[in-house]
């Protein structure tokens, strides 16, 4: 919730963003995590037992989404580590997951006015493929626009192998992830 509220002040009302629930956020994450679904993964960097952010990835969402595209759905880092490269070690590490369970395309949905996180996406060779989509969110609306990536075609491990192992760069951080009933160190 902190990630949130750290990386949108400013874009969505403050109000909003001071309203959000830790308990509705809490309960939101630990339901989706217990659902099982081929594809879906959960990614945190933790320092010192803390975690500090996490990306979280499943097959595309979206309806008209060819067969074989994968979503990023979420990725956010405590304000203190942005600019760390623990950002880049847990989309690298979202997307080699995706490759490796066999997806050749992914996306994600940004913000139209999140330039910060579009120029990251960007220096990661992701592009704007053209779609927009509004979210009503009652009060306001926001507008959202949508990268995408290819994958290459991975030849191993297979999905059902353990995730290979991540070093984080420069900072004691260490990303886990966690998979539909089970949770594996990546470092």
């Amino acid at each position: 919730m902190r990630t949130w509220q750290a990386a949108y002040r400013g874009q969505i009302a403050d109000d909003f963003l001071d309203s959000l629930s830790i308990e509705e956020r809490t309960g939101t994450w630990r339901r989706m995590l217990a659902e099982s679904m081929p594809g879906r993964a959960c990614l945190v960097a933790e320092e010192a037992g803390r975690i500090v952010g996490f990306a979280h990835v499943s097959p595309s969402r979206d309806e008209a989404a060819a067969a074989g595209t994968g979503e990023l759905t979420a990725i956010y880092l405590l304000e203190e580590h942005w600019n760390s490269g623990v950002g880049r070690a847990l989309l690298e590490r979202a997307v080699d997951l995706l490759t490796e369970a066999g997806f050749d395309a992914v996306t994600l949905w940004v913000l139209g006015t999140n330039t910060r996180a579009q120029r990251f996406y960007e220096a990661a060779g992701w592009a704007r493929d053209g779609a927009t989509q509004v979210s009503d969110r009652g009060t306001f609306t926001l507008l959202e626009v949508r990268y995408r990536r290819g994958l290459a075609v991975s030849d191993s491990p297979t999905p059902d192998e353990p995730p290979a192992r991540l070093e984080m760069p420069a900072r004691p951080v260490s990303p886990t992830s966690t998979t539909p009933g089970c949770c594996a160190e990546l470092s």
